[in-house]
């Protein structure tokens, strides 16, 4: 019988770099080595024997190798940071002093944005309608000359507080739609990582951009316009609070 003698230096044996390894499929692999294995034991009583069962054994070889170069090795997931979402502008870049979002996952970190987005939409009406009510109020007669913090309780409104809170249900009910699974571990106060925070599918006029870099621009101009929202509204009403006039008397 002939000796058969696997060369040192084969591609098979090589170790390959670890950014080029690559994962066979388990069943095949297995399959591939146990018929590999059998064969090694078959009784070959001519060296003609010996050789099919080293062509065997080479095909199997060559059989693994190309299952290696066809499979696809899965690609590398980014780690998600919060520095990556927009709104990190100039001239304070990424600002979170606390580190708050290195504590949060993903998903949760999307909440906080949407909530972000939320606040500052509402704070933008607020600020604007603040301001124009002091000066511009014909609604309900045109009788409620007083500052802006207390000229709700001056309408028919507040005695609707039902009707009030059934309108923001409706509203918020569509967001309820993009959270997480409760009940699942982890998952309280997260959104799906496929939704965009913000995004109710609601632009009328058509105005989002179609264009990424605008689109992202447009972001960042509402995300800016909306924190500064949320601490001008802040200071009206803490203004008014504290002289108990109108913010131009």
């Amino acid at each position: 019988s002939e000796v058969v003698r696997w060369p040192r230096n084969s591609s098979h044996d090589r170790e390959r770099p670890p950014h080029k390894q690559k994962k066979m499929p388990a069943t095949l692999g297995a399959v591939l080595l146990t018929f590999a294995a059998a064969s090694a034991f078959v009784a070959s009583p001519s060296g003609r024997a010996t050789r099919h069962v080293v062509r065997a054994e080479e095909s199997v070889v060559e059989a693994i190798e190309a299952v290696e170069e066809v499979a696809v090795a899965a690609p590398a997931v980014e780690e998600f940071t919060a520095s990556s979402l927009v709104g990190a502008t100039e001239p304070f870049g990424f600002f979170d002093p606390l580190g708050i979002s290195a504590q949060v996952s993903e998903k949760r970190m999307l909440y906080f944005r949407e909530a972000e987005l939320k606040h500052g939409r509402v704070a933008m009406l607020a600020a604007l309608g603040f301001l124009v009510a002091e000066r511009f109020h014909p609604l309900f007669g045109g009788n409620i000359d007083v500052p802006s913090y207390v000229a709700y309780q001056q309408t028919p409104l507040q005695t609707f507080w039902p009707v009030v809170v059934l309108y923001i249900g409706v509203i918020e009910i569509f967001s309820v739609f993009t959270f997480e699974n409760p009940f699942s571990t982890g998952n309280y106060w997260t959104i799906s990582a496929s939704h965009a925070p913000g995004d109710f599918d609601f632009d009328p006029l058509d105005l989002k951009p179609t264009d990424p870099k605008e689109y992202e621009a447009m972001q960042c101009k509402e995300l800016n316009n909306g924190r500064l929202a949320m601490i001008a509204i802040a200071g009206m009403v803490a203004q008014e609070l504290a002289t108990g006039a109108k913010l131009f008397a």
